[in-house]
């Protein structure tokens, strides 16, 4: 039986809502009084949810789907199982982070998730197999499941920390960002990069540099961690293969983007104008994010934008909302899994608005922040910004629910 694509892409939209909400929730305390629940709590239940429920989620779901697509017959059964597992995890920690912050029930439910991401990631490899091998997308597919695993070894170096009740707070902010990295630069992009080749139906005998692209950015995945750590004293040589592997995505990324742009120009110029922007933006915030990373490796500005919070909080949310988040409801909507029609046009519009003022707001934050200068209202207007996030992506979702029951399911 195959995969019922819209009716898990349901709850992609759902959850991104759910994440938008509790990103309302957070600011709201920020700018005004509201004594109710643990702010940390919150922020836990939001970043696991987002990256669970949200991300994971839908990168499964759009994995799987183009497994379907490729092999005659696929036993759909075990990845809806898998599936299932995940967003009984991914609600878990939703409802038990905001409760306990992290608990006994919060963190079963998040070695859970990790336990049912090493189950994916091992059907995914073997069924991976059964595909021609000179599709471009297999490789960056196989990747994404192998920096997901990797990224959990962070976790379980700070669940050993809090056990031990030995924590120091330089590994502490190393495990954090290890995880970070790997689900950032290696599940989400290494997936989303799949995903965009398996649209474009690219093969490795198209172009050269399709496959020396995947060689070069999966080469300098584990190198670039330590463009986290760089507020650290490390040793010499790891600063050089740090810069280079940062050199290296730069030059790996702005050339395949312009081999993109010249092969794929007339399938691109088919997308709906809406969605040839939203693409257009993505690729621009990538390109920002490789610069940044590259900028980071001055040490001086490595130990400003490590220092300013906002400036963290900023670069984060441009990959997860600017280039991934984008980038996911784009590839929903250009492989006409939901048509797309003017209300969800709305809703796509108003949603990017508010990823666009985001990063605008925080930017000027954390840049401000370096002369120890305060915005004035800036804590209101972020609130403001995550209101129209959260209509943005409502809107999208409540007229997307609508389109599926006028379009039966896929």
């Amino acid at each position: 039986m195959k995969l019922n694509i819209k009716f898990w892409l349901k709850f992609s939209l759902i959850n991104l809502c759910i994440v938008a909400s509790l990103g309302v929730l957070m600011r709201y305390k920020i700018g005004f009084e509201f004594p109710y629940f643990n702010q940390k709590n919150i922020l836990h239940s939001h970043s696991h949810f987002a990256f669970a429920g949200w991300i994971t989620h839908t990168l499964m779901t759009l994995m799987v789907y183009y497994l379907q697509d490729k092999i005659g017959v696929l036993d759909t059964n075990k990845y809806k199982k898998i599936i299932i597992a995940n967003l009984i995890c991914s609600y878990g920690m939703l409802v038990f982070f905001i409760i306990q912050g992290y608990g006994m029930f919060s963190i079963f439910f998040s070695t859970a998730s990790i336990l049912v991401s090493y189950v994916f990631g091992y059907y995914y490899f073997k069924d991976l197999k059964k595909i021609d091998t000179d599709l471009a997308a297999i490789n960056w597919f196989r990747a994404a499941v192998i920096f997901n695993i990797i990224s959990s070894f962070g976790t379980f170096y700070l669940a050993y920390m809090m056990a031990s009740k030995n924590v120091i707070q330089d590994l502490y902010l190393s495990s954090i960002y290890y995880f970070l990295h790997f689900q950032y630069n290696g599940w989400f992009f290494f997936g989303c990069i799949g995903l965009l080749f398996g649209f474009l139906n690219l093969k490795k005998s198209d172009h050269s540099f399709f496959e020396i692209s995947f060689k070069l950015f999966a080469f300098a995945c584990i190198p670039a961690y330590f463009l986290s750590i760089l507020w650290l004293k490390v040793p010499v040589w790891i600063y050089i293969i740090t810069a280079f592997a940062a050199t290296i995505q730069v030059f790996a990324w702005f050339k395949l983007l312009f081999i993109l742009i010249k092969t794929q120009k007339e399938f691109i110029n088919n997308f709906a104008p809406l969605l040839r922007h939203i693409l257009c933006f993505v690729a621009l915030a990538l390109s920002i994010k490789f610069i940044l990373q590259l900028g980071s490796t001055i040490p001086v500005l490595s130990q400003m934008a490590f220092g300013f919070r906002p400036i963290v909080i900023a670069y984060l949310h441009l990959v997860l909302l600017a280039v991934i988040s984008l980038f996911l409801l784009f590839y929903i909507y250009a492989k006409h899994f939901i048509i797309l029609n003017s209300k969800i046009k709305i809703g796509l519009i108003i949603f990017s608005l508010g990823v666009f003022f985001n990063e605008l707001v925080l930017a000027v934050q954390g840049i401000a922040s370096f002369s120890y200068t305060m915005i004035p209202y800036v804590n209101e207007i972020l609130f403001g910004v995550a209101l129209l996030l959260l209509l943005g992506i409502g809107l999208t979702a409540y007229y997307s629910f609508k389109q599926t029951k006028i379009n039966p399911a896929l």
